[in-house]
């Protein structure tokens, strides 16, 4: 299996399946001498976690991360930076009926075609488990570059849309509330909504949106490598994630160019920014700012029509620990690819 490193300057490289012993990591290209802050590590992975909120998979796992290599009194040595996270709380004979069928608008299919075999339990290598690593390697990328923040949250769960723009919302507020929206009237409709979704055993989709601001002028490497198109990369890599847009996005298509064209300050900032703090591929000093649009989770606790591998549709009732949303979780892990992406061009 080929594809599982991201970057070229900061390379991250993960391995590891959903129940298997663990999941882990190797990081190339980490500067030397970061003091690292190992409890902002696990902060970063916490939230992350399942198992943190009643709207979210109840599988317990610490996801406590041990450090192998890289390492050195507190500091980066500049060497390789391995980790490794247990898994501890597998329960795979949920499984089990799915061992000869394929799910609908999982990867079973396409994996069993494509390599002959797969893991069935919790996906395998193709579970969001393993983005415990991505967060791992976007904790230690925000420490590198401490002046840019990062901060991303939730906008929108199903038809339930926080309305307002990231420039009128208190994004300290994010993290007070299990849907992580600063909205907290928002935040409130969307929790109730994904329990009755929960309770009906189906699931939902949403949005997060991510805010990056004091990005330095000059990032981004034109032509192939835009800093657009790598965060739209980083971004569509996520499992789940069925759409990238940032700046004015599809919004811009409706306005006309006098509209969307962003005019000069004297100092080289502009008045507006529907060019999400990006022009011609690279970052021009605005924030930037962008939405990821995550699919509702393909895992349902009831019935439906599956695939056998003898070529049957049977029906199976779904089992198992998933979330009935996904993108309260994915939060931390949109923040680590956009950390990861830009270090690669600081």
């Amino acid at each position: 299996m080929a594809g599982n490193s991201f970057g070229t300057k900061y390379k991250v490289t993960t391995f590891g399946e959903s129940h298997g012993e663990g999941i882990g990591g190797v990081i190339d290209g980490c500067p030397s001498g970061i003091a690292l802050d190992f409890n902002q590590i696990q902060v970063e992975l916490d939230r992350r976690k399942p198992g943190q909120s009643a709207i979210v998979t109840q599988r317990k796992e610490p996801d406590e991360v041990k450090f192998l290599s890289g390492i050195f009194e507190g500091k980066t040595t500049g060497t390789s930076i391995g980790f490794f996270i247990p898994n501890t709380n597998q329960k795979s004979h949920d499984y089990s009926d799915i061992k000869n069928t394929f799910r609908p608008s999982h990867a079973d299919y396409v994996y069993d075609k494509k390599y002959g075999f797969r893991d069935y339990r919790g996906g395998g290598r193709s579970s969001a488990r393993e983005t415990a690593a991505r967060v791992v390697a976007g904790a230690i990328a925000k420490q590198v570059m401490p002046t840019i923040s990062i901060q991303a949250y939730v906008s929108s769960v199903g038809n339930i849309k926080v309305e307002k723009p990231y420039t009128e919302l208190d994004l300290t507020l994010t993290e007070s509330n299990a849907v992580r929206c600063p909205d907290l009237a928002k935040a409130a409709e969307m929790e109730m909504y994904i329990k009755q979704v929960k309770k009906a055993g189906d699931s939902v989709g949403g949005i997060i949106t991510c805010v990056i601001k004091n990005v330095p002028v000059g990032l981004g490497e034109p032509v192939f490598d835009k800093l657009h198109a790598e965060l739209g990369k980083a971004m569509l890599s996520i499992n789940a994630v069925k759409g990238f847009e940032y700046g004015s996005g599809f919004a811009g298509t409706e306005m006309l160019g006098s509209q969307h064209n962003d005019l000069f300050n004297a100092d080289g900032t502009t008045k507006t920014n529907f060019s999400g703090g990006i022009q011609g591929g690279i970052s021009n000093g605005m924030d930037i700012y962008f939405n990821v649009a995550f699919k509702p989770v393909a895992t349902l606790i009831q019935n439906q029509e599956v695939l056998t591998n003898e070529g049957e549709i049977i029906t199976l009732h779904g089992k198992g620990r998933h979330d009935p949303c996904v993108v309260p979780r994915a939060v931390p892990i949109v923040e680590a690819m956009a950390a990861i992406a830009l270090l690669n061009f600081m």
